[in-house]
C-alpha cells in the first residue's frame, strides 16, 4: 500500500480575531495564499507538481466564500492547472482536510497535495454565516424539539457532567498558557508583517487571574433548561477568536524519494465519528477509541496528544475517560494560548504535533479535534 508522509508544515502566528488584531487586515485569500507560498519556497517543489490543494474554513462567506482555497492558489502564483477545494467539517474543516488528502495519496489519486486551512475570525465571527437563517430545517427542529444549544454551553455541560470545577478549568488554562510561552515554535511559524509571535498568547495568566473573569455563556432560559449547569466555562478558559492559517505538504513516500525531500512523519490511522450534538464536544472520546482500535494500540502506546482546547473542559473530561497520561497532552500549550482559527485549527493542530515529536524524540502522535454539531475527527502519525 502507497505511503503517505509529511513533508513539512508551518503556519502562521496567531492573530487576535478582532478588528485591531495584528492579521485583521489581511485579506483571508492572502493570508491563506501566503502560507501557501511559504510552504513552497521552503521545500523548494514546483507548485505545478501539485495535484490539489484542499483547504478547510468554516465560514465560507464574505472575503472567506466562492472556494477560498482555489482563490489562494491562484493568489500564491501557482499554475492555473492546480485545483483545489475548501471543506467545512465545522472547528475540524483542516483536519479532514489532511485525512482527505493523505487518503487520497494511500488510494493512488494524488502524488503530491496540500492540505491547509484559514480563518480570519475578525472579520467573520461565530454566527455570521446563519445571521438571519436558519442552517437546520423543520425536520433537524422535529428530531429534537428541545432545541440545539450552542458549543458554549455544550462544555458547561461537559463541566457539569464530569464535575469539572471552576478551579480546575482555570488552573488548565493557565497550563495552556505556560507551556506555549516557553514552548520554541522557530521552525512552525512563519512570518507574517515581520512578526512570529502569538498574539492570543499571555504569558502572565494564573489560576488566580482567570478567578476574577465572569461566566461567557450565563442566560436565564438556558440555566431553566439546565439546571445541573452552575457557569464554570468564561473567555479566559475557553479559546479566543483567533485569526490565521496554517498548511501541510502531503506525497506519496515513493514521490518524496524521487524529489530528494525527507519524509518526517507518515500518516498511520484516521478515523472520523458523529455523536450527540447537544453534548457536541465529547465525540473525541470515540474517536480516540476508534482510531486506537484501527491501529492496534493503546492509549499508553502515544507519546504525545493535541487535543483541541475548545474549551478546557473538553481535553480535561476526554483525559478522564481514555485515561491519557496528562503530560502528554498538548505540551506545548493548546488553543486556549495559541488561537483557535476554526478552519485553519486543524492543519496547526499537526503542525505543533510533528514539531512536538520531533523536539521530544517521540515516535507517534494522536491529533482528535471537538467538531460543532457532534463530530470529531482523529489522526495518528508516525515520525520517521
Amino acid at each position: 500500500m502507497t505511503t503517505a508522509v509529511i513533508v513539512d508544515a508551518l503556519r502562521t502566528p496567531s492573530g487576535r480575531g478582532k478588528p485591531g488584531g495584528r492579521l485583521a487586515h489581511w485579506h483571508p485569500v492572502d493570508l491563506l495564499a501566503h502560507t501557501l507560498s511559504e510552504l513552497v519556497a521552503r521545500t523548494g517543489i514546483d507548485p505545478g507538481a501539485v495535484d490539489d490543494v484542499i483547504a478547510g474554513c468554516l465560514s465560507q462567506i464574505g472575503t472567506q466564500s466562492v472556494n477560498v482555497a482555489r482563490n489562494a492558489v491562484l493568489a500564491a502564483g501557482f499554475p492555473e492547472s492546480v485545483p483545489a477545494t475548501t471543506v467545512d467539517r465545522q472547528c475540524g474543516s483542516s483536519q479532514q482536510a489532511a485525512a482527505f488528502a493523505a487518503q487520497g495519496v494511500i488510494a493512488g489519486a494524488y502524488d503530491v497535495v496540500i492540505a491547509c486551512g484559514v480563518e480570519l475570525m475578525s472579520s467573520h465571527p461565530i454566527g455570521a454565516a446563519t445571521l438571519g437563517a436558519d442552517p437546520y430545517g423543520p425536520r433537524v427542529a422535529d428530531r429534537y424539539p428541545q432545541g440545539l444549544v450552542g458549543q458554549g454551553v455544550s462544555a458547561e455541560l461537559i463541566a457539569a457532567k464530569w464535575a469539572l470545577s471552576r478551579e480546575q478549568l482555570d488552573a488548565y488554562a493557565a497550563r495552556s498558557h505556560r507551556l506555549a510561552s516557553s514552548a520554541d515554535f522557530t521552525d512552525e511559524v512563519i512570518a507574517v508583517d515581520g512578526r512570529t509571535d502569538d498574539e492570543t498568547l499571555r504569558p502572565g495568566t494564573t489560576t488566580e487571574s482567570l478567578a476574577a473573569l465572569k461566566p461567557a455563556f450565563e442566560d436565564a432560559a438556558t440555566a431553566r433548561r439546565f439546571p445541573e449547569i452552575d457557569w464554570r466555562i468564561t473567555a479566559g478558559n475557553s479559546s479566543p477568536l483567533t485569526d490565521g492559517a496554517s498548511a501541510v505538504l502531503i506525497m506519496s513516500e515513493q514521490r518524496a524519494e524521487q524529489l530528494g525531500l525527507r519524509a518526517r512523519a507518515r500518516f498511520h490511522s484516521f478515523a472520523v465519528t458523529g455523536s450527540d450534538p447537544i453534548e457536541m464536544l465529547m465525540g473525541v472520546v470515540p474517536a480516540t477509541r476508534k482510531v486506537l482500535d484501527r491501529a492496534g494500540l493503546t492509549i499508553d502506546d502515544i507519546d504525545t496528544f493535541e487535543v483541541n482546547e475548545a474549551f478546557a473542559s473538553v481535553p480535561l473530561a476526554w483525559q478522564a475517560e481514555v485515561g491519557a497520561d496528562p503530560e502528554r497532552v498538548n505540551p506545548r500549550g493548546g488553543a486556549i494560548a495559541l488561537g483557535h482559527a476554526l478552519g485553519s485549527s486543524g492543519t496547526r493542530l499537526l503542525t505543533t504535533m510533528l514539531g512536538t515529536l520531533e523536539q521530544t524524540g517521540g515516535r507517534l502522535g494522536l491529533q482528535v479535534m471537538c467538531e460543532g454539531g457532534g463530530m470529531a475527527n482523529a489522526t495518528l502519525i508516525e515520525r520517521l
